[in-house]
């Protein structure tokens, strides 16, 4: 005896559908089919998904569990179940293009912060040379009997590395463009076209061939948000360095300022 059991009868029999053989799964569907509503041309609808849901409910278990329901039956579930999916992984990838887009303005942020940190070292940088000119007018004036003043310093004013840009002087490289947000991101893979199908399981192959394309767009596309959260932590890393030199020379200029200060108010005073 089959361990699958027969639709219920009475009212809720199903029937095959005029013009269509009596093997295809989607006939036995009476007032809506499966997937869409009877005034759908095509198959996957959100209508479609809410007359399945309504149908496949909680998993069948409002309608007595998986082993009372028909290998029919189970089959229009697993075809609805594979588009599902399909939508699902749609999602998913419509949100790591949106993190992707947000990874890009995050990066040239960065960069531009990178800049802003460079500019202002490099400005702590050139006041030193004015500096020095004042330090040594100061140290000799004083009168011939006065002590000769010297600055205090405790390290040379480094000024800020010279690094090779790492994201724009390679932005050349198309694929760095593309990391950087600079350039079009990488194109999905291009949807294939396949013909209505006439049975359930053709309907699950159909959709698995979908699930394939969107995986591995989402595969690329999470392939080049890790590179960008390396580069990330590469800026991030650089940016750290560049902040604690800054932070040494400024040190370092306020120190040599005070002094300064005081050397010529002690002059005045004289």
């Amino acid at each position: 005896m089959s361990p699958w059991k027969t639709p219920r009868s009475g009212n809720q029999q199903q029937h095959a559908k005029p013009g269509f053989s009596g093997s295809n799964p989607f006939d036995s569907v009476p007032d809506f089919d499966r997937f869409g509503d009877t005034d759908d041309k095509g198959r996957g609808t959100a209508s479609g998904f809410s007359n399945a849901k309504a149908i496949y409910k909680n998993d069948f278990r409002d309608s007595g569990g998986v082993e009372n329901q028909s290998v029919q039956e189970l089959q229009n579930y697993s075809a609805y179940k594979a588009e599902e999916t399909t939508n699902k992984l749609n999602g998913c990838l419509k949100i790591a293009e949106e993190i992707r887009e947000g990874a890009s303005n995050t990066l040239v942020t960065l960069h531009h912060q990178g800049e802003q940190i460079t500019r202002t070292h490099q400005a702590v940088a050139d006041i030193e040379p004015d500096l020095s000119r004042g330090e040594k007018l100061l140290g000799s004036l004083g009168g011939l009997f006065s002590k000769k003043w010297k600055p205090k310093k405790t390290h040379k004013i480094k000024g800020p590395l010279s690094i090779k840009d790492d994201y724009f002087e390679r932005s050349k490289n198309l694929e760095q463009r593309q990391r950087l947000g600079l350039a079009a991101p990488l194109p999905r893979s291009e949807p294939q076209h396949f013909s209505e199908p006439a049975s359930a399981l053709q309907k699950v192959e159909i959709e698995k061939a979908k699930q394939d394309d969107v995986l591995s767009d989402l595969s690329n596309l999470l392939g080049e948000l890790k590179n960008m959260a390396i580069d990330m932590g590469t800026e991030f890393e650089k940016q750290t360095v560049a902040l604690d030199r800054t932070q040494d020379d400024v040190d370092e200029m306020n120190t040599r300022v005070h002094g300064a200060n005081l050397r010529g108010r002690r002059l005045l005073r004289k």
